[in-house]
């Protein structure tokens, strides 16, 4: 559709596509076009209560590539172990949005309270890091925040029981005025001038030992890992790229996608309980087999897990289904080995799902390239 407007119209396609991820509506996009043209379409803003798509980060290997990749000084973050939320607010208006634009304002709360209090503007759209807490304030494991997290019953109740925070990194929208063209670390300047809640933590070095000696401590206060973000980086609503990189430890849980399942044995026989975990390959977009496991989930989860890939079926033979790549679930392993079963040539050994990834999609799964580069990674440590 966007391809279409702006041969229509004359247009980039790339004016196309960023006016599309601010105004959400590619029909708005098209009557500015058709109208404006192209000077018009790249007048398009963010508004407040308009989710935009999340800007997306790469994985990389290490806090030496991230250097190298930047070039530059960087700027290290934290990356929290909680689920990404995009902030907006209006007055005393706040509504909040998950990664994937689903509104879920009415299941925290306190956090709406504490931008209503902690924000001073009057208008803006900001992001930030939900993180479920234990008694001391301390960030706890992210099953913790799957509890609470688009919760519609008990709220209050489970708010006593595990109590949310917020970590802010990003500010897109203050006052009438777009920021996404901002350098990140002007924006990150505006953002702590209008907040006074807690930010992601943040070193800005171009000095490798002091970058990782910063993952030792992430890692030894729970969290993910790091964030390198590029300084003079813009806001690039729905891509991914190198201006922004994930570092986290190798052997890290990957994210993979259920595309086949299998009925269990014994009181497992009416559940599917059995997945076939698949990456997905960057070069075409398929999703290829890695793994398979029945390990991880409770008879609850299992029982939801059926009912929910029985929404996706697409052939049936005996006990095995196959199911369009929908659900995302994090996996953990011992190791990647190699392996003729699947047509990758690799196959993860000891699999186990350790949460369900309601807020990533498809779109959101480690790549093949990726497990491939932490199989090759082993086997050099083994040489």
């Amino acid at each position: 559709m966007e391809l279409s407007i702006a041969k229509a119209f004359g247009i980039s396609h790339e004016a196309i596509r960023r006016a599309t991820m601010f105004v959400g509506d590619v029909a708005d996009v098209a009557r500015v076009a058709k109208v404006k043209g192209e000077e018009g379409v790249r007048t398009l803003r963010p508004e407040v209560f308009k989710p935009i798509k999340p800007m997306l980060a790469q994985n990389v290997d290490g806090v030496e590539n991230a250097l190298k990749i930047h070039n530059s000084k960087t700027a290290f973050e934290h990356k929290i172990d909680g689920a990404r939320v995009q902030i907006h607010k209006s007055g005393d208006e706040v509504r909040i949005f998950s990664r994937r634009l689903t509104d879920v304002t009415e299941s925290i709360p306190e956090i709406v309270e504490s931008i209503r209090k902690g924000v001073e503007a009057r208008d803006a759209i900001l992001e930030g890091e939900v993180v479920a807490l234990d008694k001391m304030g301390r960030p706890m494991p992210f099953q913790y925040l799957l509890q609470r997290f688009r919760r519609e019953r008990d709220v209050e109740k489970m708010a006593q029981e595990i109590p949310l925070g917020i970590y802010l990194f990003d500010l897109l929208y203050l006052d009438g005025e777009g920021l996404v063209d901002l350098e990140y670390l002007e924006r990150r300047k505006k953002l702590s001038q209008i907040t006074r809640l807690p930010l992601t933590k943040q070193l800005i070095t171009v000095n490798p030992e002091d970058a990782k000696k910063f993952l030792e401590e992430a890692l030894a206060e729970g969290h993910e890992g790091l964030m390198a973000k590029e300084l003079a980086s813009p806001y690039a609503p729905g891509m991914r790229g190198k201006l922004w990189l994930k570092i986290k430890p190798v052997l890290e849980p990957l994210d993979l996608v259920i595309v086949t399942a299998e009925y269990g044995y014994g009181r497992r026989h009416n559940w599917l309980s059995d997945y076939y975990l698949a990456a997905r390959d960057s070069e075409t977009g398929k999703f290829m087999i890695v793994g398979k496991t029945f390990k991880g989930l409770t008879d609850e989860e299992i029982i939801e897990m059926t009912r929910r890939l029985k929404q996706f079926v697409i052939k049936m033979e005996g006990r095995r289904v196959t199911v369009a790549p929908k659900i995302v679930v994090e996996v953990n392993y011992n190791e990647i080995q190699r392996s003729p079963k699947y047509k990758c040539g690799m196959a993860l050994r000891f699999a186990r799902i350790t949460r369900i990834r309601d807020d990533k999609g498809p779109e959101d799964a480690d790549t093949i390239q990726r497990v491939r580069k932490i199989y090759e990674m082993q086997v050099k440590r083994h040489l």
